[in-house]
């Protein structure tokens, strides 16, 4: 077992230690955040340290103590370019299971993403980097999932869906079978999507409808 670093102390963050634990691969967590400062520094999280600020994590001492690394930012684009810096680094960027998931042996799932409690990933998935695949969301056979999406708690994803980077598919969200949505959307919660979308529109409603632009 090895030390995990994280970057971010939230909510979020919370859950992927505690799903890093659960798997038994890590023996020891520490937390960073912009938040911490030398003034005033945030309390221990879940029992480990939040030992300074995202920069930290650019000190080799701070890599040899903790080689793995991952970014639990529930912002997107932060997210990915955290990871593309821990990657140019040196640490090793590990793909995050709850125990009480189901993922299929033929999915692809890449670096820095996290798969929640009872989240199902079905056969020949491709997972990007930095995704977020939330408590008991489910995706199904032959879904592309791009770069540092996140699929809400309780969301389905039908066959053959596509959905492109950094897009939010909302909480209890169900998206029918070969829709492609683009990068940069979010889906709301509990919508029902029956039609392709394209980049960095809001849908929302069943079934769900582009919101106007301001």
């Amino acid at each position: 077992m090895a030390g995990l670093l994280l970057l971010g102390a939230g909510g979020h963050a919370l859950v992927v230690a505690e799903t890093a634990l659960a798997s038994g691969l890590y023996s020891s967590i520490a937390f960073l955040d912009d938040r911490w400062s030398t003034l005033a520094p945030l309390p221990d999280q879940l029992g480990w340290p939040v030992i300074g600020p995202l920069a930290v994590s650019l000190d080799p001492h701070i890599r040899q103590q903790y080689p793995n690394a991952l970014v639990a930012i529930g912002n997107a684009s932060l997210r990915l370019q955290w990871l593309t810096r821990l990657a140019s680094v040196g640490f090793h960027l590990p793909v995050l299971s709850h125990p009480t998931a189901w993922v299929s042996p033929s999915a692809q799932l890449n670096a820095g993403s996290v798969v929640c409690a009872q989240a199902v990933i079905q056969s020949q998935t491709v997972i990007g980097r930095g995704v977020i695949l939330n408590n008991c969301c489910s995706v199904d056979h032959d879904v592309l999932i791009g770069d540092g999406v996140h699929i809400c708690p309780g969301a389905r994803l039908a066959g053959e869906v596509q959905v492109g980077d950094r897009s939010w598919i909302g909480i209890g969200s169900s998206v029918i079978q070969r829709i492609r949505i683009g990068s940069d959307v979010i889906v709301g919660a509990g919508a029902a999507v029956v039609r392709d979308l394209p980049d960095g529109v809001t849908a929302v409603g069943v079934p769900a409808r582009e919101l106007p632009t301001s």
